[in-house]
């Protein structure tokens, strides 16, 4: 009988794995629950580009099926398959909004955001959009939610585009959006 050898996680394996198992669409990693089989050297960078043990990844195909089997459990990104889970590390957003559209739906506005990786998404209630402040600069960071815990940081010529759009209601300057909506700044420190 002979023992069965530790097999350490690899992006290849991973890739692998997942084309196995891919249909048209994104894979159900919200059903999957594999065992944790460690953490591995992969990296998004606040800029959304993804890193292997330290060098870039460029082939856009492969960052499009990482992006695609990425989960968030408990404030922590993991790479997911049927069969294994990996820990890796996020500096920010796992995504960026590179572009949005506006539409109209009936008498609503739909802002539709579109994924460096080519997601999209119509911000609404199930898919808000938060801005944050750094605390020592008062710099913003804008989000929108992608899907299942995953955020987009809005890049910067989406978000200046984003406030031209912007409007006044109840003494916030902000967004609507699928009927809701999302606050940027108190409309009184606008003129600050």
């Amino acid at each position: 009988m002979s023992a069965q050898k530790a097999v350490t996680p690899s992006a290849e394996g991973l890739a692998a794995s997942v084309r196995a198992t891919k249909e048209r669409g994104l894979p159900p990693v919200h059903s999957w629950n594999p065992p944790f089989c460690g953490d591995i050297d992969m990296r998004i960078a606040r800029d959304g580009k993804w890193y292997y043990e330290g060098t870039p990844i460029t082939r856009f195909e492969l960052v499009r099926l990482f992006s695609s089997i990425l989960k968030l459990e408990d404030n922590k990104y993991f790479l997911v398959t049927p069969v294994e889970k990996v820990g890796i590390t996020v500096e920010d957003a796992p995504f960026i909004a590179v572009d949005f559209t506006v539409s109209n739906e009936g008498l609503e506005q739909v802002l539709t955001f579109e994924t460096h990786v080519g997601d999209k998404t119509d911000a609404g209630p199930d898919n808000p959009i938060r801005i944050t402040r750094d605390p020592a600069t008062g710099e913003p960071s804008p989000y929108v939610m992608v899907r299942a815990g995953l955020e987009a940081l809005i890049d910067r010529k989406s978000f200046y585009r984003l406030i031209e759009i912007g409007t006044d209601h109840d003494g916030w300057f902000g967004l609507w959006s699928s009927g809701v909506f999302f606050p940027i700044i108190r409309s009184d420190e606008m003129s600050e």
